[in-house]
């Protein structure tokens, strides 16, 4: 599995926004800046954010970008699929749209337990959790297993 760099990078605009809420809008050019995006994919991505209901735009000299809601309310998930759509894809179909025969019939229920575990995941840690260093028990435990850090 890949996390395409709009992913990441929609993420860590997201996180930026969520550590500066309360303090009004923030630029495009600030958050590219700290958190090292180019400035014009950051734009696209922000936009496909707005379009999604993840933030807010306001243009004009105090304008910017906030959080359309409250950080403890949007997942990882959220951000993910609003620049990437589906979390997880098989030769771009969901893989409750496919169908296997003969030999490769299981590898149907295979993709649909990927899914799950993936989504469990990415539906399970929201903005907050990550802009209070605090993510949930059941990742800190993934991340803390010694395989978890291993490249095969």
């Amino acid at each position: 599995m890949r996390i395409s760099a709009r992913a990441d990078y929609a993420v860590r605009a997201v996180l930026e926004l969520a550590v500066r809420q309360g303090n009004g809008p923030v630029k495009a050019e600030e958050i590219a800046a700290v958190q090292d995006i180019p400035h014009k994919f950051l734009e696209g991505i922000l936009g496909d954010l707005r379009r999604a209901g993840v933030v807010d735009s306001r243009r004009g000299g105090g304008g910017g970008y906030r959080l359309a809601r409250d950080a403890a309310s949007i997942t990882v998930a959220d951000v993910i699929r609003a620049v990437d759509g589906p979390i997880v894809s098989v030769r771009g179909e969901r893989p409750t749209g496919l169908a296997y025969t003969g030999t490769a019939r299981p590898l149907l229920p295979l993709w649909i337990a990927l899914r799950a575990n993936v989504r469990r995941v990415l539906e399970g840690v929201t903005v907050a959790d990550l802009a209070a260093d605090a993510l949930p028990e059941p990742v800190r435990a993934l991340a803390a297993e010694p395989a978890a850090w291993e490249n095969p």
